[in-house]
């Protein structure tokens, strides 16, 4: 670990001094990308200068103990505790620091919704569940753009694409995907009895072209009238765009914009992610056994949550997490149920890391 440590130290005094050359700053393509490499380094190499001043103030604090001065001895003896339980925990942030890191995290999200059993229910649900992340992307700065939505006639939401933007937005919300259930008494229910619904939530991160490449003979490209509401002139042109990725059955509707164009930018945006989700869910089948000491896989068909307004309570079934708190959750303060998603992820895969090199 610390022949890594040391290699990666120099790496980045190695990228410090290229970022003062003119000739690198002159060259931003260059310039940019080693700066960011200077910014992933930097909290790593932070932490191991920092347990490295921890392991040299052990060090001089034993020499203290042979000091003459009972005052020095005392003091030293108190900074010798203290650095020592301090100690085993900064070793642990190191390893977490030095696990591979997800090539999608700094990437932007699509988020798709979608109701499922429960009828009116569960498209009610979807929207609230929708508003969740509205909120919580907005204590985070991020930018939301809603791609496509189609409401359901109680003012709920059949359906709905939006694309996340802003920083290590996957990083936060990958865990988010799969099949979330709701357990609570629907306005239209006369009896005041418990219903059960659910929805979907996919998160995909989002593909730049580099990360696929769509060729224009494989697409098809179909222009209609949008549906719903919009307006006049969005419901009377043919600004609507479906288009179909031919090998692989993929279809992708947008309606959301009056231009044609905008539209079909958008349904290509959504379909690079989907083409890009299922590439990488082939790389990962080869890993399945290790994707199952993990959170989850966040394939669509597994149930991952819990939501029971009478008790105020959510329940994350993959790590077995309980809140009651359900009422903070859905106004978007989610971040407790995501950093614990975070740190018994970081934990699983530490154990993995510790069996590969026992």
């Amino acid at each position: 670990m610390f022949e890594r440590l040391i290699q990666v130290t120099e790496r980045y005094e190695e990228v410090a001094r290229q970022l003062a050359d003119p000739a690198v700053i002159n060259d931003q393509p260059q310039y940019q990308k080693l700066a960011k490499q200077h910014r992933d380094l930097e909290p790593l190499v932070e932490a191991y200068r920092a347990f490295k001043s921890m392991e040299q103030g052990i060090h001089e604090a034993k020499a203290m103990l042979q000091e003459q001065d009972p005052d020095l001895r005392a003091m030293a003896s108190e900074e010798l505790v203290q650095l020592q339980a301090q100690l085993p925990a900064a070793e642990e942030a190191l390893k977490l620091l030095l696990l591979p890191k997800d090539p999608n995290d700094d990437k932007n999200v699509v988020l798709e919704i979608r109701a499922g059993t429960g009828g009116d229910e569960a498209s009610l649900f979807a929207a609230e569940v929708y508003r969740m992340y509205t909120r919580y992307a907005e204590t985070h700065r991020w930018r939301i753009e809603v791609l496509s939505a189609s409401e359901s006639g109680v003012g709920g939401l059949k359906e709905v694409i939006a694309i996340i933007e802003g920083d290590r937005v996957f990083s936060q919300l990958k865990y988010e995907g799969g099949v979330h259930r709701v357990q609570r008494v629907p306005a239209t229910e006369t009896q005041g009895r418990v219903h059960t619904s659910a929805i979907t939530v996919a998160v995909l991160p989002e593909a730049e072209d580099v990360d696929v490449k769509i060729e224009a003979k494989d697409l098809r490209i179909d222009t209609f009238c949008s549906s719903g509401p919009g307006g006049q002139s969005v419901n009377t042109t043919y600004s609507a765009i479906r288009v179909t990725h031919i090998p692989t059955n993929t279809v992708v509707s947008c309606q959301d914009e009056k231009s044609q164009i905008k539209n079909r930018e958008k349904a290509l945006r959504v379909l690079r992610s989907r083409l890009y989700e299922m590439e990488m869910a082939k790389q990962q089948q080869a890993l399945a056994k290790e994707r199952k000491q993990m959170v989850g896989s966040g394939d669509r068909s597994e149930k991952i949550r819990t939501y029971n307004f009478p008790q105020n309570r959510l329940t994350d079934h993959r790590i077995g997490l309980t809140l009651h708190q359900l009422a903070d959750v859905m106004e978007g303060k989610l971040q407790p149920v995501i950093d614990a998603l975070i740190a018994h992820d970081q934990s699983e895969r530490l154990k993995a890391e510790a069996e590969t090199t026992a």
